[in-house]
């Protein structure tokens, strides 16, 4: 079965791309490269010993997406990561993001909705519950008004997604992810953002390896035990691993409704601080950081009940928050030779 994977050159997506090769599943690649490189098909082939189709396309051209489609008319099912991501670069420039997120979306299921079935996984996030008023998470908790422009695209692709489904052969399952880091364990593949790291334990690293002089922790007055924001954060593998059981879930009509939606975390809560302690302890050094004020779009905390995804979707993590510091450490070491 083909499978198209947009975005499949990124962080999650080359790890969803190893894990659905794996299973057997044929794979094509879309990505633009913005904020990746065309290298990592390299480790994508190293670890798994295929070569996925790769086509350096921009979701934004209608066209080229029409034409993609003409070609590739036997992609069963799109596993939909292609997204600007950043909650402080959309609140600076929210129109790349309305642009990058919500068209994309929609030129794809312009494309899905004239087969008579179609499956779609979509790339959601917890942004889009705003400030939860209880933790952890449920997937019942009410949808607050987006604190970001990312997370308001995350609710209107849901939203466009229910809509399109209710009127088509698509079947779709929302995928909200918490925090994703680490890095597979072979080092093949990691989180290599380009430029300035828009997230946490990126900038954790390159500031550990000295590519960056200090951390800065955006508020330490947070109303949580030691000030400092707290989030779920949750291996790429085990998220990636997530993507193809709910893809074979919708594939053997195991679904339940047209559209699911499941909290991919671990359940549990670490702070910034927190997280800083872990790489210390996988890195035996210190980090240098400063607080700086807080950061317009940032919720105080957010963290998963994964109970429905563990009963059923089958599916829970593996790796702890320690793993995953200890493997984005050993990626960052290795990209930078040292």
């Amino acid at each position: 079965m083909k499978i198209l994977v947009t975005g499949g050159l990124g962080f999650i997506g080359s790890h969803t791309v190893v894990e659905l090769q794996n299973e057997g599943f044929e794979v094509v690649i879309i990505d633009n490269l913005s904020n990746s490189s065309e290298e990592v098909l390299k480790g994508i082939v190293a670890i798994t010993g295929k070569t996925p189709v790769f086509e350096k396309l921009d979701l934004r051209e209608k066209t080229a997406v029409q034409d993609f489609f003409k070609r590739h008319s036997d992609v069963a099912g799109v596993i939909h990561f292609a997204a600007s991501k950043a909650v402080g670069e959309s609140v600076k420039d929210p129109l790349l993001y309305y642009e990058n997120n919500i068209n994309t979306l929609i030129y794809l299921l312009q494309e899905l909705q004239q087969k008579p079935e179609a499956h779609f996984i979509f790339s959601s996030s917890c942004t889009v519950y705003g400030q939860a008023e209880t933790m952890p998470i449920t997937e019942s908790a009410a949808i607050q008004p987006a604190m970001s422009p990312y997370g308001n695209t995350k609710q209107i692709g849901e939203e466009i997604i229910a809509d399109v489904a209710k009127v088509s052969g698509i079947k779709a399952i929302l995928l909200r992810y918490f925090n994703p880091i680490g890095s597979h364990p072979s080092t093949e593949i990691g989180e290599l953002p380009i430029g300035v790291p828009q997230n946490l334990v990126p900038f954790i690293t390159q500031t550990g390896i000295g590519l960056r002089k200090e951390l800065s922790i955006y508020g330490d007055d947070y109303p949580t035990p030691d000030g400092t924001c707290v989030r779920d954060y949750i291996h790429v593998v085990d998220l990636a691993r997530a993507h193809v059981i709910a893809l074979q879930r919708l594939v053997n009509k195991k679904n339940l409704d047209k559209i699911e939606t499941f909290n991919l975390g671990t359940g549990t809560g670490s702070s910034v601080l927190e997280v800083i302690t872990a790489f210390e302890k996988a890195s035996g050094q210190k980090l240098p950081y400063k607080i700086v004020d807080r950061r317009e779009g940032d919720v105080i905390s957010a963290y998963a009940n994964t109970e429905k995804a563990n009963n059923i979707l089958g599916w829970k993590t593996e790796s702890t928050l320690e793993e995953g510091i200890a493997s984005a450490w050993k990626w960052e070491q290795k990209v930078r030779g040292k």
